[in-house]
């Protein structure tokens, strides 16, 4: 497949200046040269082919978007290139390029003709575009008497009135209500059908993983990973988690699955088991089947607290269910070294036929993010398959009862 964008060795600084008087005399000596020079992003390499749907991922602040805004030429980059293969449409900054005094009419308009539309084929999808965002009056009143929500409404209806080669989008789609989100996000889904290619910034893990077959994190502006979204989420996520001690690290288990591992390692996880009500390992369960989720720890230090938590997740990395102890009201406290403990979570597995994961995580509070002794993904791979329950489409298994009655 040729690459329809290209980024090679792109970086972005800015300079700050000792003294306005130095920076002017720059201007005519450039051999003065008394800056500090900030780098935002740096040494930024990857290609994307036709078709491809790709997530940017990172914490705040490290430089997703203003590589957007470098991929769509908002900003000039200070060194590397960006080369781009066909039509683009952007989403960026919300209301950007938008006149506050002007209507939503008539900004469409402006917007359309900013991305190289003739008079004619913006007269032509006008109507679709009112039609999509759906503000109703709202289309012929200024744009400052907008909402957050409308004004998303607006950019997204006219970034995707006509069918671009590449669709850029920034966070402003976390903006906004579910309806419109849910509107969008298939008609994303839409043009991915239809070959468009796809670069989007979201801290949103479902829309990264139900949307792109691939993600790209960066991390304090330099480039960390590149690879399928449940590893680059799981990975990210345990950077969030992780920020103090900076131990987030992938290995490979004894049978070849990547595991993503993070946390300061006060407490470990040393084995999980799935049993049946017998007791016995198992990896395919029936739907609603009662299962017994065993968590072996190895205390390495005293803890003034200890939470035991899993998570499910889908062949997708999409959580499906999670809790800890702290929810249940079963927090242990003053945990003494070298303790060996183990955990039962029993419950019925209602889950829909499929391949899933199980993670768990070692941590106090509420969430492994503030106090995370450790994280570890892909404890346990298992099958829900359907043996004797009727027929259902899903992820999840809700036992139901139809009654009907004639009426009238």
């Amino acid at each position: 497949m040729n690459a329809k964008l290209r980024v090679q060795n792109l970086g972005k600084s800015y300079r700050k200046w000792n003294g306005e008087w130095r920076r002017i005399a720059s201007w005519f000596f450039p051999f003065i040269s008394s800056f500090e020079e900030a780098w935002v992003l740096k040494s930024i390499n990857f290609s994307i082919s036709a078709g491809e749907a790709v997530g940017i991922v990172g914490q705040n602040g490290a430089g997703k978007s203003t590589l957007l805004k470098l991929i769509t030429g908002t900003i000039q980059p200070t060194e590397g290139k960006v080369q781009i293969n066909g039509s683009v449409s952007a989403i960026l900054e919300l209301g950007m390029g938008f006149n506050p005094d002007l209507t939503g009419r008539q900004n469409a308009i402006h917007s359309a003709g900013l991305m190289g539309y003739s008079p004619n084929e913006i007269e032509m999808v006008m109507p679709d575009i009112e039609d999509f965002s759906e503000i109703g009056d709202y289309f012929d009143k200024p744009v400052r008497t907008y909402s957050s929500g409308m004004q998303m409404r607006v950019a997204f209806s006219v970034a995707t009135a006509f069918k671009p080669d590449i669709l850029i989008i920034d966070e402003v789609m976390s903006v906004g209500d579910a309806y419109f989100q849910h509107k969008s996000f298939e008609k994303i889904r839409e043009f991915r059908r239809q070959g468009t290619t796809l670069l989007m910034v979201s801290h949103d893990k479902g829309a990264i993983q139900s949307v792109c077959n691939r993600a790209i994190l960066i991390d304090a502006g330099s480039f960390k990973m590149d690879g399928p979204p449940e590893l680059v989420m799981d990975l990210y996520n345990a950077m969030i988690a992780d920020k103090d001690n900076a131990t987030a690290r992938q290995q490979e288990d004894e049978v070849g699955k990547v595991v993503t591992i993070s946390g300061s390692g006060e407490a470990t996880i040393e084995k999980a088991q799935l049993l049946n009500e017998d007791f016995g390992l198992i990896e395919v369960v029936n739907v609603g089947q009662k299962v017994r989720l065993r968590i072996y720890v190895s205390i390495l230090k005293n803890l003034p607290e200890l939470v035991v938590g899993f998570i499910i997740k889908d062949r997708l990395g999409q959580h499906i269910f999670g809790t800890n102890t702290h929810h249940a009201n079963q927090t242990l406290f003053n945990v003494d070294e070298n303790s060996k403990i183990y955990f039962d979570i029993i419950f019925n597995m209602n889950l829909g036929v499929g391949t899933y994961s199980i993670a768990a995580a070692l941590h106090t509070k509420d969430t492994h993010i503030l106090n995370n002794y450790e994280w570890r993904d892909m404890l346990i791979i298992f099958n829900v398959i359907n043996q004797d329950k009727t027929t259902f489409i899903g992820s999840t298994w809700i036992p139901s009862v139809i009654e009907s009655s004639y009426y009238g």
